[in-house]
């Protein structure tokens, strides 16, 4: 396990592009905020898909870090999003991630996407990660 301290540490270090910022890491979940700005925007004053799509992935890796540990070579290897309603172009985006599934090799999360202040989700994310050998035990 990493605590959050661990987990902001090595995302400044490794990951100093990432605007998102990291609220609560723990109990198999984590919190992410990502302010918006207009270069987030696609026509029509939304929160462009990338955005959110990014953002539910960083959620995932973070809620994994602060799961097993700091594992750098974790990787995404699916990503599936529903969107839901439109996001508010002037409000930060939540992430919050839930982990169903810590297996050795495989992880699975959930990630609820929130336009800050509102408690109807925008987008629903479902995740896997895949753990490197190195750290699953297998050679």
């Amino acid at each position: 396990m990493a605590t959050k301290q661990e987990v902001i540490a090595f995302i400044a270090s490794d990951f100093p592009q990432v605007k998102s910022i990291i609220e609560e890491v723990g109990d198999r979940s984590a919190t992410i905020r990502r302010k918006i700005g207009v270069e987030d925007l696609r026509p029509g004053g939304t929160v462009s898909g990338p955005v959110l799509m990014a953002t539910a992935d960083f959620a995932l890796y973070v809620a994994l870090l602060g799961e097993v540990g700091i594992i750098p070579l974790a990787v995404t290897t699916n990503l599936n999003i529903n969107f839901l309603r439109k996001p508010m172009p002037d409000r930060d985006i939540i992430c919050v991630c839930k982990l169903i599934k810590v297996g050795r090799s495989l992880v699975v999360g959930e990630v609820s996407i929130y336009s800050e202040g509102n408690q109807d989700a925008v987008a629903h994310a479902v995740g896997t990660y895949s753990i490197p050998p190195a750290r699953n035990g297998k050679k």
